[in-house]
């Protein structure tokens, strides 16, 4: 069973999108880059927020 996790290896501040892009087998980079083109032109979505309530809620991934 697949389980989301925060990357160790796919990080750039959290681990966040790192590990979305590995739970879902896709480059975490394009997965960095729908958040951000998101977060600027969608003024409902509160962007920071949603990533640092990720953030407090995705654990640290097991694998080394």
């Amino acid at each position: 069973m697949k389980r989301l996790y925060r990357s160790k290896t796919n990080k750039m501040i959290a681990g966040i999108c790192g590990g979305i892009g590995e739970y879902f087998d896709i480059d975490p980079t394009l997965v960095r880059i729908i958040y951000v083109i998101v977060s600027v032109f969608s003024i409902a979505f509160p962007g920071i927020l949603v990533y640092l309530i990720l953030w407090a809620i995705i654990p640290h991934s097991i694998k080394d």
